[in-house]
């Protein structure tokens, strides 16, 4: 079991998958040696892809990444690749018409400048890639946005390269604690 406090929140994980988050590699999946070729092509969403849904909500009340549409994408690595300091860095490649995809997919049609940032769900320093099934509209506002995933994130990628937990438990974690609803 995986105990976290982030934020003052409690963060216990019970119900972690046996099998890890990461997908196997496909055609928009590459290793982080080659950065130039990590940003995805995805196509336009039309009026038929966007569908905004009722989502679970955060502590705070900020709404939780739908898993339909952002189930959590993963590089293949190792806990060793993720914790070279530097590493997120090389391989975060989000371009900007990606971003306006997201929150086409996700119904949000305009925003206050600020209010949100595409985040990945599965972190970068976890391993998360850039696909956009990684990828939400994560608001900044409220106890439970992106700044405490951020400090939850942080923990997780401490305990992965400290040893004491897996980097795909830390995953599973996340993704865990971030998409079902009443998780916390």
């Amino acid at each position: 079991m995986v105990a976290l406090v982030a934020c003052g929140v409690l963060l216990t994980g019970c119900a972690i998958p046996s099998t890890p988050v990461a997908s196997k590699a496909s055609t928009t999946t590459a290793p982080p040696s080659t950065p130039t070729h990590l940003t995805p092509t995805h196509p336009a969403p039309t009026a038929t892809t966007a569908r905004p849904r009722p989502r679970p909500i955060a502590p705070g009340g900020i709404p939780k990444p739908d898993p339909r549409l952002t189930p959590g994408r993963t590089f293949p690595v190792t806990a060793a690749q993720v914790c070279v300091p530097g590493y997120s860095s090389s391989v975060r490649s989000v371009s900007d018409a990606e971003k306006k995809a997201v929150f086409a997919e996700y119904g949000i049609t305009s925003h206050a400048p600020y209010s949100y940032e595409v985040d990945h769900l599965i972190s970068l320093e976890l391993g998360g890639n850039n696909d956009v099934r990684n990828l939400w509209p994560e608001p900044y506002a409220g106890t439970g946005g992106a700044r405490a995933k951020d400090a939850i994130e942080n923990q997780l990628h401490a305990q992965v390269c400290s040893g004491r937990i897996s980097l795909a438990t830390a995953r599973a974690e996340i993704v865990r604690w971030w998409t079902l609803p009443g998780a916390s």
